[in-house]
C-alpha cells in the first residue's frame, strides 16, 4: 500500500479526548476571571453558586421535581462509589459488565464489599449481556453508555416498571447525551468532565425517591467513610443537596461548568445537546460503513454509542497480527496524528482490544469531526506502510 496525500485542514479543535472532553465551542481561560477564588465556598455567594449549578442541571435534564441532586468529590468514581457504599447491601445484586468501567463496579462489589449474593451478568467487549435475564427483585448495577467500549442500552423498555430492587446507574458518558427515563432511574451519577465537557475532579449524584427511601431504611454493614456520607441523624442530609457540599470544592470549576451549562441551554437545551451529538456520530458511523479497513467494535448498531465511539481495525495485515503489533500499529496511527496535531488522545482504553476512539458528544464540532476523517486513512495509510516496511 502506498502513503497517501496528507490533507491540508486541520480540525479547529483536535480534542477527541473521552475524558476529559472538548471544552465547549469558543472557550477560553477568560471565563474564569471572575470565579469566585480566595473565599470560603461556604459564604453566601459561594453557596448561591453552588445552589445555582444544581438548579441549572435540573433544569437542563429535566429532573421530576422529588429527584434530589448533589455536586459530590471523586468525580463520576467518587459520585458512584458513594452510591454502592451507601446503599447496598438490602438484598441481592445484579452487576451487568461489558467493558473496563462496569467490571470496576464488579470488582467494588465483590472484592471490597464482598456482597455474598451476587450475580454478575458479562459479556466480551462489543456486546451487551443477556438483558432478559435481569431480576428486578435485585439492585441492578450498569453504565448506561460504556466508555471503553462504545456499546450503549438502546434503551430503557428491559428495566422493570415495577422493579422491587433499585437501579444504579453509571451515566457519564451518556448524560446530556443520550435519553435517560428517569421513571427507571434510581441512582445515576455522572462527571462533568464528559459531554459538557467540564473541569475534572467533581462529581453529581442523583437519587430517586426510592433512593432516597433506601437511605433512610438501610444502614449499611460496613463503616462509610465521611466522603461517602448522605446521612445525618437518620435523615437524608439536605443541606448536601443545596450546595453544601461534603468536601470543599473547587470554585474554578464551579465557574467552568456554569459557564458550560449556560452554553448547552443556548444551544437548544438538552434535545440540542442530544442532537449535535448524535449529527457528529452519524459523521463517524457513515464513514466507517464505507470504509473497508475499520468497524465499529459495537456489534449491534441499535447499541452503538453517540459519544464514546470504538473502532476495531479490521485490514488483514492488522488484524491477523498479534495483540502486541496490533497495538503498536495504533500507537503509530496515533503518534502521526498527534505530531501534526490533529487529533489528541484517540487511542483505545488499556483493557480494551486495541483500535480507535473518538469523542463526539455535544462540545464536538460536526465540522472537526469531518475534517478528521481524511487525516484517519492518512494516518492507517502511512501506518501502514511502515508496518509493512518492518516486516511485523
Amino acid at each position: 500500500m502506498t502513503e497517501t496525500i496528507k490533507p491540508s485542514l486541520r480540525p479547529t479543535n483536535p480534542s477527541f479526548s473521552s475524558g476529559p472532553c472538548a471544552k465547549r465551542p469558543g472557550w477560553s481561560s477568560a471565563i474564569l476571571e471572575d470565579a469566585f477564588v480566595g473565599r470560603s465556598h461556604r459564604a453566601k455567594e459561594g453557596k448561591r453558586l453552588l445552589k445555582l449549578a444544581i438548579d441549572e442541571t435540573r433544569a437542563l435534564l429535566g429532573l421530576p421535581d422529588d429527584f434530589r441532586l448533589a455536586i459530590v468529590p471523586g468525580s463520576d468514581t467518587g459520585a458512584f462509589e458513594m452510591a454502592l457504599w451507601s446503599m447496598l447491601g438490602a438484598r441481592g445484586v445484579d452487576i451487568l459488565a461489558w467493558e473496563s468501567f462496569g467490571k470496576g463496579w464488579v470488582t467494588d462489589v465483590v472484592q471490597q464489599l464482598r456482597l455474598e449474593d451476587v450475580r454478575v451478568l458479562e459479556s466480551g467487549y462489543g456486546a451487551l449481556p443477556d438483558l432478559s435475564k435481569v431480576d428486578f427483585k435485585r439492585d441492578v448495577i450498569f453504565t448506561w453508555n460504556g466508555t471503553t467500549s462504545g456499546v450503549r442500552v438502546p434503551n430503557s423498555d428491559w428495566i422493570a416498571a415495577d422493579r422491587e430492587g433499585l437501579t444504579f446507574i453509571d451515566a457519564t458518558s451518556a448524560i446530556f447525551a443520550q435519553p435517560i427515563d428517569w421513571a427507571k432511574a434510581d441512582v445515576v451519577t455522572y462527571s462533568w468532565q464528559k459531554v459538557l465537557g467540564g473541569e475534572a475532579a467533581h462529581g453529581v449524584i442523583i437519587l430517586s425517591p426510592r433512593a432516597v427511601a433506601r437511605l433512610e431504611s438501610h444502614t449499611p454493614a460496613w463503616p462509610l467513610p465521611k466522603l461517602f456520607r448522605l446521612m445525618k441523624k437518620g435523615k437524608l442530609d439536605e443541606a448536601v443537596f443545596k450546595g453544601e457540599t461534603i468536601n470543599t470544592p473547587s470554585m474554578l470549576c464551579v465557574a467552568d461548568y456554569l459557564d458550560a451549562l449556560a452554553w448547552a441551554k443556548n444551544v437548544g437545551g438538552l434535545s440540542g445537546l442530544m442532537a449535535r451529538a448524535n449529527a457528529n456520530a452519524n459523521v463517524i458511523h457513515t464513514w466507517i460503513e464505507r470504509t473497508p479497513w475499520v468497524e465499529n467494535l459495537a456489534f449491534d448498531p441499535a447499541t452503538r454509542s453517540n459519544t464514546s465511539i470504538c473502532l476495531r481495525i479490521t485490514d488483514p495485515v492488522v488484524a491477523h497480527a498479534s495483540l502486541e503489533a496490533q497495538a503498536s500499529f495504533v500507537k503509530e496511527i496515533v503518534a502521526l496524528l498527534e505530531k501534526e496535531k490533529v487529533a489528541y488522545d484517540i487511542a483505545y482504553y488499556r483493557d480494551a482490544p486495541p483500535g480507535l476512539r473518538i469523542w463526539a458528544g455535544a462540545t464536538v464540532e460536526t465540522a472537526d469531526l469531518e475534517i478528521l476523517l481524511p487525516w484517519l486513512e492518512w494516518a492507517f495509510a502511512n501506518a501502514l506502510v511502515r508496518h509493512e516496511a518492518s516486516g511485523q
